[in-house]
């Protein structure tokens, strides 16, 4: 299957995603980073995640943008990819990872040795 039908395939799993993150980008916005390869997409069966390396002075780190998926799989689909993720990152030199996304995410994440270091707080102007 072609890049651009694994972005169609999960097109409903990451607009959903998009729509609960405050508006910073459209679904063409996720083909173009995909497509040039600043992000990348994992695909599965019942659910997605966008990643995209941030390189900041001291530190690689590959961070889970956006992830998505059918009602109830989703998040399982998406921890089944937490090794190939982490394995992945190693390989493009990343020496830590982050996810930004509702609070939900830490109690799946912590038993895998996530931890939260940061509460992001937004508003509209």
């Amino acid at each position: 299957m072609s890049m651009q039908d694994e972005l169609l395939k999960c097109r409903k799993w990451i607009q959903s995603a998009l729509d609960k993150g405050g508006d910073t980008h459209d679904f063409v916005d996720i083909v173009d980073g995909v497509m040039s390869g600043h992000m990348q997409l994992w695909s599965g069966e019942r659910g997605c995640a966008v990643t995209e390396i941030l390189v900041y002075p001291n530190k690689k780190i590959l961070h889970v943008f956006l992830a998505g998926g059918e009602n109830g799989h989703g998040i399982k689909q998406i921890t089944d990819m937490h090794d190939d993720a982490i394995e992945w990152g190693k390989a493009q030199g990343c020496k830590g990872m982050s996810i930004t996304g509702r609070a939900g995410w830490k109690k799946v994440l912590e038993p895998r040795g996530w931890k939260q270091n940061f509460t992001v707080l937004t508003k509209e102007l």
